[in-house]
């Protein structure tokens, strides 16, 4: 692993120096790749332009975020920020200086990469949905036009994937090899989904079994590597240790954390699509219209912007779980339930009117 790190080291060195006039496009591109921007940004417009699309792409990002921490567990992945100080392959304690940004000091191990693997998977299902939708519009003559726009589609899909990848690399929170296992990771996770129909048509009882399973089997596997004296929160007190701003540490980047908050995602989407709400809204004579989608959608995407100012206590540790869980089902809840609810009450007077 030494050679990996060492030369992972050489590329962030070389990112840093001779790109770094493109800082704001790779955090951009770092947020692009953050796995709370899926259900704030990609599944609200995604549910409303195909609901089935939607509730696929929270599955396959909770499930994508659940491997990806039992990966990160297993595998005690560095990340290039701490390790440069940590190792003694560097003769003389000559480490080398690597730039630490805001976004840098994530406190879970790095390996694969979260950013990485939430982004190929989700926009992976993305563009299989894009093409499936073409290709049902296009004529079968349309041979040139339907491989022109597959062509596209998966371009779009690398540059997206290859730019998240740099900008993890450059603020130097991930190693090259890292992000490269987070991609293909997603991508895997993604295609299993292609061929896993049932979760569209999952009843209530079949979201809760699934939470408590997730649930129990990352507890039972944090506690059974406890009592075995593996210390699985051991990348915490390095990250803290070597963060060049105490301010840059945020409990929301550790591995507990993106386990509440994805669970606390499925959930709340259990109860939302099986709800009465969600039955009469988007289930019922409105959800078909172009206009209740849009309008939807919109105020969707408005709404859970203003969620970015509720910010949770994080000096209680377990209380900060127990809030975090709860913002995160409110938002599949809002999405799915109550907002289409609301807008098809208001569009009834004026359907009244009409008639």
């Amino acid at each position: 692993m030494d050679f990996l790190h060492r030369n992972g080291v050489l590329v962030i060195q070389h990112l840093q120096r001779d790109y770094r006039a493109y800082y704001d496009f790779l955090n951009f591109m770092s947020n692009v790749g953050d796995p709370r921007n899926i259900f704030s940004i990609y599944f609200p417009l995604w549910f409303q332009l195909n609901q089935t699309v939607g509730t696929k792409m929270v599955w396959v990002a909770v499930i994508g975020d659940w491997f990806n921490l039992i990966f990160k567990w297993i595998l005690f992945g560095h990340r290039p920020y701490w390790w440069v100080q940590e190792t003694q392959i560097y003769p003389n304690h000559s480490s080398p200086c690597l730039e630490q940004f805001p976004t840098t000091c994530e406190t879970g191990p790095g390996s694969p990469s979260g950013h990485a693997m939430g982004s190929s998977c989700v926009w992976y299902v993305m563009v299989t949905a894009a093409l499936s939708y073409t290709v049902n519009r296009l004529d079968k003559s349309s041979i040139t036009l339907h491989r022109l726009t597959w062509s596209f589609l998966w371009s779009l899909f690398w540059l997206i994937q290859i730019s998240v990848c740099i900008s993890r690399v450059f603020i130097a929170t991930h190693f090259p090899h890292q992000v490269i296992l987070g991609v293909i990771g997603g991508m895997l996770v993604a295609e299993a989904f292609e061929h896993t129909p049932g979760i569209q048509t999952a009843s209530l009882s079949t979201y809760l079994k699934t939470n408590l399973f997730l649930f129990l089997f990352a507890l039972g596997f944090y506690l059974l590597l406890s009592l075995l004296d593996i210390d699985l929160l051991w990348s915490v007190p390095i990250a803290k240790k070597w963060c060049a701003n105490p301010d840059w540490i945020h409990i929301d980047t550790t591995p507990f954390a993106g386990l509440v908050r994805n669970l606390g995602v499925l959930f709340g989407l259990g109860f939302a699509i099986n709800s009465e709400m969600f039955l009469m809204s988007c289930q019922g004579e409105n959800g078909y219209k172009p206009s209740f989608r849009m309008l939807c959608a919109i105020t969707s995407l408005t709404t859970l912007q203003l969620y970015r100012f509720i910010k949770i206590p994080t000096h209680t540790e377990h209380l900060f779980y127990v809030l975090s869980f709860c913002k995160s089902a409110s938002i599949p809840l809002t999405v799915v339930a109550l907002i289409p609810y609301c807008i098809h009450m208001l569009m009834k007077p004026s359907e009244k009117k009409i008639n």
